[in-house]
């Protein structure tokens, strides 16, 4: 159990069933039911497990190597438990989708199947889209654009409302930055590793760069919500502030990078309670 908590990395639990709840909520008027429960409950922890979980079976070799595992940052389970974390994560997440397809349309079927094909592709082997430049930080993205999309298709809402595109054009954004600036601490390792990704083809200084850039897109993208909802512009320029502090790192120097990181775990709580502060503000109005 224990090797299971940390290969589910609690610590970002949340950053997946929020957005589907908050999602969800602000579609339905403040709806709880069956479909709520359900969802939450899998984007809260058997999700995650499957994401990480996948991840950390299938990337303990370049592991090894990288001094930030092993903590809350990635768990560096033995061996031994990987067979255990991978049919764990496989068995706890199969009857939480058996229901949301029993309960939603066959739309939300289908991108409740590609949502969580994606979480396996980005790790598994031969799919390995992590190791896809550009493509990685895409499929990263969809990890926390997919549970809030998936939300919204459950419940019929229109995604071309003129406060649904903006959040998710800026939501993706903002995590495909996020997974790139994440990857440039890894430079060397990942290199030492025979690991791809946008910060190994792109070099550190280029990959904080177009995670800068992203941020300050995200905020521009969010500006054309009507009033209180543009307040959410403000959001992710933090992180273009926080990413610049690294604007020239190199590759030999990457490891630098790794503050930058700890600042963003820690930053998204104070964003996600932010958040939650304007969605009651536009629930109220």
């Amino acid at each position: 159990m224990k090797d299971l908590f940390a290969a589910s990395r609690p610590f970002s639990w949340i950053n997946t069933a929020y957005p589907f709840a908050a999602g969800y909520l602000m579609a339905t008027g403040g709806r709880i039911d069956a479909a709520l429960i359900v969802g939450t409950l899998f984007f809260l922890i058997p999700y995650n497990l499957l994401m990480y979980g996948v991840n950390d079976v299938f990337d303990y070799a370049s592991d090894l190597a990288n001094p930030r595992k092993g903590g809350i940052e990635g768990a560096l389970a033995d061996r031994s438990a990987h067979p255990r974390i991978l049919w764990a994560a496989a068995l706890s997440t199969l009857p939480f989708v058996i229901a949301l397809l029993a309960l939603g349309s066959l739309a939300a079927g289908l991108t409740l199947i590609v949502v969580v094909f994606l979480v396996v592709a980005y790790s598994a082997p031969v799919l390995r889209f992590k190791e896809r430049p550009i493509l990685d930080s895409a499929t990263s993205a969809m990890h926390f654009v997919g549970p809030l999309l998936y939300a919204l298709v459950l419940v019929d809402s229109p995604l071309s409302a003129r406060t649904t595109w903006p959040v998710l054009v800026a939501f993706v954004l903002w995590g495909m930055s996020s997974h790139a600036f994440g990857a440039v601490q890894d430079v060397q390792a990942d290199r030492a590793g025979g690991i791809g990704s946008v910060a190994t083809v792109l070099g550190a200084h280029w990959t904080v760069v177009a995670a800068t850039t992203g941020y300050v897109l995200a905020a521009g993208t969010l500006a054309v919500l009507p009033w209180p909802g543009w307040l959410a512009a403000l959001l992710p320029l933090p992180y273009a502030a926080s990413t610049a502090r690294f604007w020239r790192v190199t590759d030999d120097d990457c490891e630098r990078a790794n503050a930058g990181w700890k600042t963003f775990l820690w930053l998204n709580l104070v964003t996600g309670f932010l958040v939650t502060m304007l969605l009651i503000a536009l629930a109220l109005t």
